[in-house]
């Protein structure tokens, strides 16, 4: 059997020609292109990658497409779309390499998991064999779950769920969701200062078996 090919599984990309969203939290002052990311990958051995859209481009994945166009035998992607795109538009995107779409519920209220057209977007993305990569905060995960009760895609946990420390909720809520539907993906513990967020990590990870784990290394770790 050959060996398993590394894979990193969460990287952003982007170049000074991407238009920023207005009133993103946070607009970077320098790019990150694709061939300085292939560099790294190739200094670390890493054979394989999945670009994520960075919420700072919204849903122009333009860039990220035409990443996928120019290497199509090492990369896949995750877009973030406008829950009314067409399925055309969909399998277009899905012929050229995305596995997958984001939806970032930090900040976001959970009932819009409730509404028909966020059902209507799970049941496309379903279709087309695609993940959905859910990014909530580990307090919220209790009611995120339970939003997404009845609905058919393969979840992706973003950046550990984001435990908020020992105690959270969100911590028993993803224990035992690894049934095949859903996957932890093990990326950005940096982006938490709360003292106990290692130990609430490795309680986490304890709780899941390893086929349902995923590694992101988050390149080019922005705001850090």
């Amino acid at each position: 059997m050959a060996d398993t090919p590394l894979i990193d599984t969460h990287a952003h990309v982007w170049d000074r020609s991407c238009q920023m969203v207005p009133g993103a939290r946070y607009h970077p002052d320098y790019e990150a292109t694709i061939d300085t990311y292939l560099r790294m990958l190739d200094a670390h051995g890493i054979e394989r990658a999945v670009l994520v859209q960075p919420s700072f481009l919204g849903t122009d994945n333009s860039y990220l497409q035409r990443c996928l166009g120019a290497h199509p035998d090492r990369l896949r992607g995750i877009v973030v779309v406008d829950p009314r795109i067409s399925n055309a538009e969909m399998e277009d995107m899905n012929a050229a390499g995305v596995i997958g779409h984001r939806f970032n519920m930090v900040g976001r209220d959970i009932a819009v998991l409730r509404t028909p057209t966020f059902r209507d977007l799970a049941r496309r993305a379903s279709q087309l064999q695609w993940w959905t990569e859910v990014q909530a905060h580990g307090t919220d995960w209790p009611e995120v779950i339970a939003a997404l009760d009845g609905t058919d895609p393969r979840y992706m946990i973003d950046h550990f769920g984001l435990p908020s420390g020992l105690e959270c909720p969100g911590i028993t809520a993803l224990a035992g969701m690894d049934s095949g539907r859903f996957c932890l993906k093990l990326s950005a513990p940096y982006r938490q200062t709360n003292p106990d967020y290692p130990h609430a990590i490795r309680r986490l990870v304890d709780q899941w078996s390893q086929p349902g784990l995923l590694w992101g290394s988050d390149w080019p770790w922005t705001q850090h």
